[in-house]
């Protein structure tokens, strides 16, 4: 299982993807710029690959830096902005400040950037924003419908990005960690018009908060905070180098050669994340009976970014939440393992990319005095996974193309015939 995972994120590391989609160097200056959790390894990248000068500033979270020789690395917090993004957003605008025709703007883009580049729009504080950001994330919304939000609030996002940069040349390469691997999305799209309405960002809010911050719905109401829209006579140059297929390839292949046929669900599942695991185990169930589109030995694959209405005061992310409620619904069914975890290597606000889960595991969590249900009610997976040795902690990867989900369904015994 530790294998197919390691196999999901080393296919969605930068390296050669990045040299094969990089432009011809200009005549005039090249740039480099860029926000996600794996944009420093993205500049290491470009760095290695590239014939002629170049400069720049990228930011990352904490912790998930590279060594570069000619962009500089800045790192800031992330789900939730800090200061430290704010002031490396405001240096990284100043890069593009005296470009002309002849330059070349090369902006990296991955899952996280949407936190590590901010600037409020004016009249929108920081704090207000930092307020919001937390809000949704405990809320249930969806990433589309956040940054929604975060573009109609932002002073960068939503192509206000690409404004900055003009009149360079701007190529934008991306590592995406959203469904459907939307450019506009991806990192709340920075240097790619936005279609979304200022009207919408105002409705997610109003479904999902009880309390919007004045200075928020003022902005929302006022025309001046719409994001420069499509145009189809000038297209954005965004190329893609991995996505959540890509890492579900690369664990299909390795899951053949052991053996095991694999059944890929699909790369952008989404919904809360107790229900898609009780989804994905009624899918074992039929496997295990004989009725499925597949036959033990085998591994079920999906990817994609569930949610979590936090309803409790426990600890743990979406794919601790997924695999706790795997478990309760799967009730020790023999023969079957799963592995949830985040690209990124964090689960949440935790340490751990994700966990795993066996057969006993329930059994385990009750010897050491808990109720599974009661921990999955409170939001507190991570405490189950942490009793019984089934965290998996890999550090940050320096990639993201969201979550890494493994249901492994060992081939089982027949039946004994009855004795005549």
């Amino acid at each position: 299982m530790r294998r197919l995972f390691a196999a999901a994120v080393a296919a969605a590391l930068p390296g050669q993807d990045i040299a094969d989609a990089l432009p011809a160097p200009p005549a005039g200056r090249t740039v480099v710029i860029g926000a996600g959790k794996a944009a420093a390894a993205m500049a290491r990248a470009v760095e290695d690959a590239w014939t002629a000068p170049l400069s720049g500033l990228v930011i990352a979270p904490y912790g998930h830096g590279a060594d570069c020789r000619f962009v500089e690395v800045v790192e800031a917090a992330h789900p939730v902005l800090d200061t430290a993004g704010l002031a490396a957003t405001v240096r990284l605008k100043a890069r593009l400040e005296g470009l002309s025709p002849d330059d070349l703007v090369i902006c990296l883009l991955s899952g996280g950037a949407s936190a590590l580049l901010v600037e409020p729009a004016p009249g929108v504080t920081l704090a207000d924003k930092q307020a919001v950001t937390r809000a949704l994330l405990r809320s249930g919304a969806s990433i589309a419908e956040i940054n929604c939000v975060r573009k109609h609030l932002s002073a960068v996002k939503g192509g206000q990005l690409a404004r900055l940069a003009a009149p360079a040349r701007l190529v934008t390469l991306v590592i995406s960690d959203v469904p459907d691997d939307d450019p506009a999305t991806i990192g709340s799209g920075p240097t790619v018009p936005d279609p979304t309405p200022r009207q919408q960002a105002l409705a997610i809010l109003e479904r999902y908060l009880s309390d919007i911050p004045v200075a928020i719905r003022a902005r929302l109401l006022d025309p001046i905070s719409e994001t420069p829209k499509p145009d189809p006579d000038h297209p954005p140059d965004v190329r893609i180098l991995a996505t959540a297929s890509t890492a579900l390839a690369a664990a299909a292949d390795l899951a053949r050669s052991h053996g095991y046929t694999p059944l890929i669900l699909g790369p952008d599942l989404e919904g809360e994340a107790s229900a898609v695991a009780r989804d994905h185990a009624a899918i074992v169930r039929t496997i295990v009976a004989g009725h499925g589109p597949v036959a033990p030995p085998c591994v079920i694959l999906s990817g994609g970014e569930t949610t979590v209405t936090v309803r409790g005061d426990g600890r743990g992310g979406r794919n601790g939440e997924f695999l706790l409620s795997l478990a309760i619904a799967l009730d020790g069914a023999p023969g079957v393992h799963a592995l949830a975890a985040d690209t990124d290597g964090i689960d949440g606000m935790e340490a751990n990319a994700g966990a795993l889960i066996g057969p006993d595991v329930l059994d385990r969590a009750r010897l050491a005095g808990l109720s599974p249900l009661d921990r999955l009610a409170d939001n507190d997976a991570w405490t189950v996974f942490a009793a019984t040795g089934g965290l998996v902690i890999t550090g940050p990867t320096r990639t993201n193309v969201n979550d890494f989900r493994a249901i492994l369904i060992e081939g089982l015994p027949a039946p004994a015939k009855a004795s005549s």
